[in-house]
């Protein structure tokens, strides 16, 4: 899975880089197929949206189902954990729906 994150209006933190791909790299568990994901960082100067003013959207692109959370909170680290949260809850209902659920058990099965 290939990260790529932007940002506008803001500088990132020195270990937003390591936590954003530690996360995004422990939903590979899944075993959802993920080509790329996009982390886009943006935040207002308005001092009115003080405990907002950090947006992260998250996006999930290529050949696997289209993935997709926003999230808005005081700093870049709280916002995304939110936005990964939602994230995570997206591919979990997609691995559970691809499971198969084969309730065949030993008495269902004739002997000959």
């Amino acid at each position: 899975m290939k990260i790529q994150i932007h940002t506008r209006n803001s500088d990132l933190a020195e270990d937003f880089r390591e936590i954003v791909e530690e996360k995004l790299n422990s939903l590979e568990r899944f075993s959802v197929l993920i080509e790329r994901i996009e982390v886009e960082v943006l935040h207002e100067n308005n001092p009115r949206q003080g405990k907002q003013s950090h947006r992260v959207i998250i996006t999930s692109h290529g050949a696997g189902p289209l993935l997709r959370a926003e999230a808005a909170e005081f700093n870049d680290v709280a916002a995304f954990d939110d936005a990964i949260k939602t994230i995570e809850l997206q591919i979990r209902k997609i691995h559970e729906k691809s499971k198969e659920h084969n309730r065949e058990t030993l008495k269902d099965k004739k002997v000959i």
